[in-house]
């Protein structure tokens, strides 16, 4: 079966990753419009009533405008916004929160791609939240560092085109669009404190939460955390755990390390005499922090294979 996709912003950073992932396939069509019709919401809606899925790559308020111009409840859409990402109507798009939640996915007509940096986040605080290692009302820190490319066209284009810093930090105000995600999904009481920066690097990502151990009730060591992620994420595809042993021999990693990559890889590092760990995520912040992502949300929301065309 051939299945008909249009892309509503197609044009964007995120969109065109997902066109191309899209179009190496057999068992996908893609409806796409003129430079002219792609503006016209009848055109748009048109594209929509004929396709059998509906991927938004928009600006949150004209994500909200296309959903309504959809006006089909049976209609797979699947938004790459911040819009719909904690609005209970939508199920969110990241399936290694668990076997229910996966489900709900397959059989779910809304579904909200999550941000970049809180796929990284979730992934590594959920389990430990979940587990009883980590409470829910405990401050947590976060820093997260991206390929400029997470800015969309205006930072690529400063960062291609001009003598661009080689890092910036950026939210100061640590209002992130994220922190709302972040916290629900991961199941904290409250926001974490994030700290994103940007490299001079086109794409990649390092998310990383350092954790006294030693402030924690009840003492966990280092093995503990890693057994707590295995037990999460080692039947995942798409996602990496190092070994300890290969924790303890990395002493560095490049923010380009899975580079057009659909995986996310965890780091366990740790020091035993400090009784302190540096749990890090890593991933390209167009592959499984978003474009990836969403082709992994569109195979299951079509039922279909669910790594089909990312590995």
């Amino acid at each position: 079966m051939t299945y008909q996709i249009y892309i509503d912003g197609e044009a964007g950073t995120t969109g065109l990753q997902i066109k191309d992932r899209l179009q190496k396939r057999s068992d996908f069509k893609l409806i796409s419009l003129s430079d002219s019709d792609r503006k016209l919401p009848k055109a748009r809606q048109s594209a929509m009533i004929d396709s059998d899925a509906v991927i938004l790559c928009l600006p949150d308020d004209a994500a909200r405008e296309a959903v309504e111009l959809c006006a089909d409840a049976t209609k797979l859409i699947i938004d790459a916004s911040t819009a719909h990402r904690i609005d209970p109507d939508w199920v969110y798009g990241l399936p290694e929160l668990g076997d229910e939640h996966r489900q709900a996915l397959k059989s779910s007509k809304r579904i909200a791609n999550p941000g970049c940096y809180a796929t990284a986040f979730v992934l590594l605080m959920a389990p430990l939240v979940r587990a009883g290692i980590v409470p829910p009302y405990f401050p947590i820190s976060c820093h997260g560092v991206s390929g400029f490319s997470g800015g969309g066209r205006a930072m690529i284009g400063e960062y291609n085109s001009s003598d661009a810093d080689p890092y910036r930090i950026y939210a100061t105000a640590l209002g992130h669009k994220h922190l709302p995600e972040m916290t629900i999904y991961s199941g904290l009481e409250a926001p974490p404190l994030f700290t994103p920066a940007v490299a001079n690097c086109d794409q990649g990502m390092i998310v990383e939460i350092p954790l006294p151990l030693w402030a924690l009730a009840d003492n966990p060591d280092i093995a503990s955390l890693h057994e707590i992620y295995h037990e999460a994420y080692g039947s995942e595809p798409l996602i990496i755990l190092a070994s300890l042993e290969e924790s303890e021999s990395t002493k560095a990693l490049r923010i380009d390390r899975l580079k057009n990559l659909n995986t996310l890889e965890i780091f366990v590092f740790g020091d035993v005499s400090l009784q302190q760990v540096r749990l890090v995520a890593v991933l390209d912040n167009l592959g499984k922090g978003a474009s990836g992502a969403m082709v992994q949300n569109l195979n299951l929301g079509l039922g279909l294979n669910e790594t089909q065309g990312l590995i």
